[in-house]
């Protein structure tokens, strides 16, 4: 990688490398000259312990995961969580329809309902990132000013949604707090959407906070029209 890629976990400064090779595999850490401390701790560290600070939303390990790893499957994650989107709605659709003959099962699983549900999710999710996208560059841009990565910031926002592959263990051990459940996934994954744009910008919070609303008021508005669209996915699927 070149100079000027990556960035001190800790106070966000740019640093051309995480460590220096010695000989015979002696590695040293590189401080950084502005904070005086690892410019990368998460280096050293289990990939577990990497997962669970970013479950808990640490800035520390999204700037490991976003500017110091080469963690480029972001795509990949995205069609998987379409997924779990898609699932959970396709179950949701059936989840009266209860039946044990195996036959029933074969047939639900070749339904395109559950390609329609697929296409409503990726419609929902491009007018959350559209949104989020849209205001920043609003915000930051026109007003400010300032500069924004939109491709980099595309990639922390997917990269983000990762707690929605929580929805598919809520779904399988269907319980009376599900809808909870689903509301706290919602939440957990906006909070995770704000650390990423916070991280990437550098910026105060209100300001990620701000732009994770727009997105999601964007998102809602797309789910609507097509609710009151006068047909919708489902019901063209309905007649192939």
């Amino acid at each position: 990688m070149g100079k000027d890629v990556f960035r001190c976990v800790e106070c966000n400064e740019k640093a051309t490398e995480l460590h220096r090779d010695y000989s015979n595999g002696i590695l040293k850490i590189t401080i950084c000259e502005s904070c005086q401390k690892p410019v990368d701790k998460y280096i050293e560290y289990d990939p577990v312990i990497i997962l669970i600070d970013a479950i808990l939303c640490k800035s520390q390990a999204f700037r490991h995961i976003l500017f110091n790893s080469s963690l480029n499957i972001h795509w990949k994650l995205c069609v998987f969580f379409l997924l779990c989107e898609a699932y959970l709605r396709w179950s949701l659709l059936h989840g009266s329809e209860h039946s044990s003959d195996p036959a029933d099962i074969i047939r639900y699983t070749k339904e395109w309902e559950f390609y329609g549900m697929f296409a409503l999710a990726a419609l929902e999710l491009a007018a959350f990132c559209g949104g989020v996208l849209l205001c920043l560059w609003l915000v930051v841009v026109r007003l400010k000013g300032g500069t924004v990565e939109f491709r980099l910031l595309l990639r922390a926002l997917l990269l983000s949604c990762y707690g929605k592959v929580l929805l598919i263990p809520t779904v399988i051990w269907e319980h009376d707090y599900s809808p909870l459940c689903l509301g706290l996934i919602k939440l957990f994954v906006l909070t995770s959407n704000s650390q990423a744009i916070r991280v990437i910008l550098n910026s105060s919070r209100h300001i990620s906070v701000m732009a994770v609303f727009v997105g999601l008021l964007s998102e809602g508005c797309v789910s609507q029209i097509c609710k009151r669209l006068p047909w919708t996915i489902q019901d063209m699927l309905a007649f192939q």
